[in-house]
């Protein structure tokens, strides 16, 4: 399954779910941000490449609507309702990730 993280910037929240779930085995993790000044914007290429995309906040799932709709046809798109007030790996961050992803991917450990 592959599986894409986005946030706003790409710099806390979606990095950190990528090193959170990129060593499951079965998933293909990558992340990528919003805003056009993200450390990897995301594009049109990665939303087609993921199976499931999740998203930390609604307005994230709105502006990702806004310029890929074409190509989230078939996606799975998840609102995380993660806020942007935690750092890079912060164990908050983590167990909210945990507790939030693991139960819609149907994978444990």
């Amino acid at each position: 399954m592959n599986v894409l993280f986005l946030c706003s910037q790409n710099r806390l929240r979606s990095p950190t779910a990528e090193r959170v779930f990129g060593s499951r085995p079965g998933l293909e993790v990558q992340s990528a941000g919003l805003d056009r000044d993200a450390e990897i914007p995301v594009t049109p290429e990665l939303v087609e490449w993921a199976d499931v995309v999740f998203v930390m906040e609604n307005h994230h799932r709105n502006k990702l609507s806004k310029r890929f709709r074409p190509y989230l046809r078939s996606k799975h798109v998840v609102c995380l309702d993660i806020p942007d007030e935690y750092d890079y790996m912060q164990p908050e961050l983590v167990a909210l990730l945990e507790a939030r992803v693991t139960p819609r991917l149907g994978t444990h450990g």
